[in-house]
């Protein structure tokens, strides 16, 4: 009895030592993820003007984006992040918002407003991270999935995430979204892409210079039926050195059909291929970008995408035309002093028929005045043949993160 007793005390004894060391452990691991944690804050301050032909008006926009960002420490392999922006229109607001009723004047897509930018938990393995909630999602280039953050209210998904890299080389990545927060802010009918979306992306990387991407992109909106699409493709990416001379290549190619509630039957491609060479001072190069028809019907369309890196600034082509976009362009990028600068030209015309919708050409110059603050002078000026009209914007803006 005293034996069975004294055995009974002893396991108590053991759990309780047990406990309170786990207790200990979690406490320690909080204080340390409270140390750990860190708040960043980031200021955007941009002036743009749009003069466009066939608007009444031109729109000048003088627009301040901030940003306060929470990020945890771990506690057992667990992080946060919390993150909000406002967006105010300062000194100027004489712009098309999409939500301001300035109707008579050309768009400038920064509308007023607060919002929570990301808010998630992630959990973080030893080859995988999870993450569940409000975050931000860009794969690859932007090209089929981004987060547009040229614009001043960022595109952030709400849903789940898994990134895995079982072994040396190979990288998964796979996410439901349930919604998509765009970039026109809570007042607009645009706000937000709701429904079942899956996005699955699988690069391998045979060595630095080398690598192959496959992905499947599926997308079915419950309020944009006729923006639901399923698409699959796969991209190489190559670097070679020519004596001195670096050659990046990037050679793509996906199919698109129609998926969920849509009620177009269609089928359309994509194709690019890109040669960039890269010298001491200066890369030159150039490419071919297709997004394709089907007979004149309906076009490959790429809602997801930062449609700003693509097809020129002007942004004339965020929603691709019926008969499809061929895009062939030159682009160069070089350092003047402490100066970067870079141009880049463009030519447009329909994939199904012979219009030829127009040419742009784009220019930026961008400097660092230090470690926190940043300036961009950015200009765009779009020459309309069969496609839209002409438009020329201008872009100066001021960065500071701390």
């Amino acid at each position: 009895m005293r034996k069975s007793n004294a055995l009974k005390l002893s396991l108590v004894s053991l759990g309780l030592a047990t406990a309170f060391t786990a207790s200990a452990n979690i406490g320690d691991d909080v204080s340390k993820a409270v140390k750990e944690s860190k708040v960043d804050v980031s200021l955007r301050y941009r002036v743009e003007s749009v003069d466009q032909d066939g608007v009444q008006e031109e729109a000048l926009a003088s627009t301040l984006k901030s940003r306060i960002t929470v990020t945890t420490g771990k506690v057992s392999n667990f992080s946060a992040k919390v993150e909000a922006d406002n967006i105010t229109a300062i000194g100027n607001d004489s712009y098309n918002s999409t939500v301001n009723g300035v109707t008579d004047h050309a768009v400038v897509a920064d509308p007023e407003g607060s919002e929570i930018n990301q808010a998630y938990l992630q959990y973080s393995g030893s080859f995988y991270t999870a993450t569940a909630g409000r975050q931000r999602i860009v794969l690859d280039d932007q090209r089929f999935v981004g987060g547009v953050a040229w614009r001043q209210n960022e595109q952030t998904y709400d849903g789940y995430r898994l990134q895995v890299k079982p072994v040396d080389g190979l990288t998964l990545d796979a996410s439901y979204v349930y919604n998509v927060n765009r970039i026109f802010g809570e007042d607009s009918t645009k706000s937000d892409l709701h429904g079942d979306v899956v996005l699955v992306n699988a690069k391998y990387a045979f060595n630095k210079q080398h690598s192959v991407t496959v992905y499947n992109y599926s997308l079915e909106f419950d309020n944009a039926a006729s923006a639901s699409s399923n698409t699959l493709g796969a991209t190489y990416n190559g670097k070679f050195d020519l004596g001195g001379t670096g050659l990046a290549v990037k050679v793509g190619y996906a199919n698109q059909e129609d998926a969920g509630d849509n009620t177009t039957s269609f089928e359309a491609s994509y194709m690019v291929a890109e040669v960039m060479a890269k010298f001491k001072s200066f890369s030159v190069g150039g490419g071919y970008e297709v997004l394709g028809s089907d007979d004149g019907d309906v076009a490959f369309s790429t809602p997801l995408a930062t449609l700003h890196k693509f097809q020129g600034f002007a942004d004339k082509f965020l929603g691709t035309p019926a008969d499809g976009i061929v895009d062939t362009y030159l682009k160069g990028a070089t350092k003047v002093g402490p100066v970067g600068l870079s141009a880049a030209y463009h030519v447009y015309e329909a994939d199904e028929g012979n219009d030829e919708y127009g040419s742009e050409f784009n220019i930026a110059a961008g400097y660092k005045f230090n470690k926190q603050v940043s300036g961009l002078l950015k200009a765009a000026s779009y020459s309309a043949d069969d496609y839209a009209t002409d438009t020329t914007k201008i872009w100066l803006m001021v960065t500071a993160n701390f």
